[in-house]
């Protein structure tokens, strides 16, 4: 498990870390005695039972009493054994995720489990100011249609697409919206009057990976996430890696091709993101359906359907079209060399694929594995695990909740 801040302290002034160390553990464990989490953080007895009873005074925690079957095994007489346990829903926050012409809204609860959702499209021409008061009048809808009280709300989670810095919550450039210097944290806080916390968007879903999803319990994850850019973001000890000037997983802009590749959006050639991002992945797809009319890819994209033409892709390959199987074994191999890279700088134990590699992890997952053993220094590749992440759809406000949760109640950090 990564253990992430979960040690306490008996020192008087540090009773707030005291009482994330509790939460974060219970988070962790749901229903633990409070002899357990006395252990767990190193604290007193006594400490334990004042928190615990600040936390149930609040709502947040409660008391639970074991069943008869564990009443048997734990305590056969005397007292009944009693636990405690987070109440997931004595307080949400609010997550946005912001791609490249949509966005989606959510309310989330204290383990960031989606309780409602929208998504809403926007022009990617539009000014940014055009956009974040979309953003606003569908937050404050958001708002008035849930049930909760609003004093239980305890602020909003902003993964957004581009460079972002985390201390400032300023979307400093997003080249597939045109955006620079962009202040989303002070525009929102300003409208709604709420705290707000901004981080790049795979770094947020990064987060929720970590904390909520399949990379709970690794000691690092790296979460790579493909649409229409190419991203990761990289946790260590339930820390998030941004780097010195906030950039850190950027891999989609590493250069593959020095020479004779496409043009990037960043202003380069030959990034990873024009070899495996969904534009170009469909490039190559029509390249394919326009030479064999007759082929299996031609033909889903030529049936009147709502399916996306990237499912239509990966289901051409999935019903045996050999150059679309080709094609994207050929996108693997380029993404396997990426990753390859990333192991041997940091040396991850998960890799987590989101975005268009999740919802194709089985046509991805072979030749990336295959290329990062074949590749990685010193056998380092053998002992990576590579998987599909946990929550689809729902990754991108899953992980700005869990952005806002970790900043508001479970670690309130200090930027």
């Amino acid at each position: 498990m990564a253990q992430a801040n979960l040690q306490g302290s008996n020192i008087n002034l540090v009773k707030q870390h005291n009482l994330q160390a509790i939460l974060l553990n219970l988070l962790y464990e749901p229903g633990l005695s409070r002899s357990h989490l006395a252990k767990q953080t190193n604290l007193s007895n006594t400490t334990i039972t004042n928190l615990i009873a600040e936390l149930i005074e609040q709502g947040i925690v409660r008391e639970k009493v074991a069943n008869s079957d564990e009443q048997d095994m734990l305590r056969p007489v005397g007292r009944p054994r009693t636990s405690v346990c987070l109440e997931p829903n004595a307080r949400f926050v609010i997550g946005v995720h912001i791609g490249i012409g949509i966005f989606r809204v959510a309310i989330a609860n204290l383990r960031s489990e989606i309780i409602h959702s929208q998504v809403y499209s926007f022009d990617v021409n539009s000014p940014p100011p055009d956009v974040l008061n979309q953003i606003v009048s569908a937050i404050e809808s958001t708002i008035t249609e849930s049930s909760f009280e609003k004093q239980s709300l305890l602020g909003i989670g902003v993964g957004a697409s581009g460079l972002v810095d985390f201390t400032t919550g300023v979307n400093l450039l997003a080249p597939n919206l045109n955006w620079h210097d962009v202040p989303l944290r002070e525009y929102l806080q300003e409208k709604l009057s709420l705290p707000v916390i901004v981080d790049n968007n795979v770094r947020a879903m990064a987060i929720g990976e970590t904390y909520f999803g399949a990379g709970r319990g690794v000691d690092s994850v790296a979460f790579v996430y493909g649409r229409t850019g190419v991203g990761a973001g990289l946790t260590f000890k339930g820390q998030v890696f941004r780097g010195s000037s906030k950039g850190a997983g950027e891999i989609g802009h590493n250069a593959m091709l020095l020479q004779g590749g496409e043009p990037c959006r960043c202003g380069n050639s030959g990034c990873l993101e024009t070899l495996v991002s969904e534009s170009a992945i469909l490039r190559q797809a029509e390249n394919i359906a326009r030479i064999n009319p007759e082929g299996i890819l031609a033909t889903l994209f030529s049936q009147a359907s709502d399916n996306p033409p990237i499912e239509c892709v990966f289901d051409a390959a999935r019903q045996g079209d050999i150059q679309v199987q080709k094609m994207i074994e050929e996108r693997g191999y380029y993404l396997g060399i990426a990753l390859t890279n990333l192991v041997n700088l940091f040396n991850p134990e998960l890799i987590l694929l989101g975005g268009i590699f999740s919802r194709g992890d089985d046509l991805f997952i072979k030749p990336v594995m295959q290329t990062i053993q074949q590749r990685a220094f010193g056998g380092l590749g053998k002992n990576v695990r590579v998987q599909a992440a946990s929550f689809g759809w729902k990754s991108g406000v899953t992980g700005a909740a869990a952005l806002a949760l970790l900043h508001f109640f479970y670690q309130q950090i200090e930027i």
